[in-house]
């Protein structure tokens, strides 16, 4: 009797080489879900420090227009993101206020969060 060869059919011996494939792309994709997380996270945390920012230089400016500086620099060290800092600028009756800060977690050197608000100074206040 004479064997019967049968013709390989296409992509026969191929499951051995594609083992790992379903488990690399998991792998990436798992990955990538993350990194997006990470940076949507980095985001938000950096809206709510701007919003900070903001918030404690409009009450550093009423502060200082009222004549109480003192209390400006609390304000902001209770409403600003950590490592905030204050300037304070007065042109005639015109207060201006600066309030900047690092990036929440410190992922990035430097002060990428800044907000700035004005006041008109109180009548009796002096500069």
């Amino acid at each position: 009797m004479a064997a019967q060869v049968v013709p390989a059919s296409p992509g026969a011996g191929t499951a051995c080489r594609d083992a790992g494939a379903v488990t690399v792309e998991a792998a990436l994709g798992i990955c990538s879900v993350i990194a997006v997380f990470a940076l949507i996270l980095t985001g938000i945390g950096a809206l709510i420090g701007q919003l900070r920012c903001t918030d404690a230089a409009v009450e550093a400016a009423r502060l200082v227009a009222r004549g109480d500086r003192p209390r400006a620099d609390e304000a902001v060290d209770r409403l600003a993101p950590g490592g905030a800092s204050l300037s304070v600028l007065v042109e005639g009756d015109q207060v201006s206020t600066e309030v900047s800060a690092p990036l929440p977690g410190e992922f990035l050197p430097g002060r990428w969060l800044s907000a700035r608000a004005v006041a008109v100074l109180e009548p009796g206040v002096a500069s």
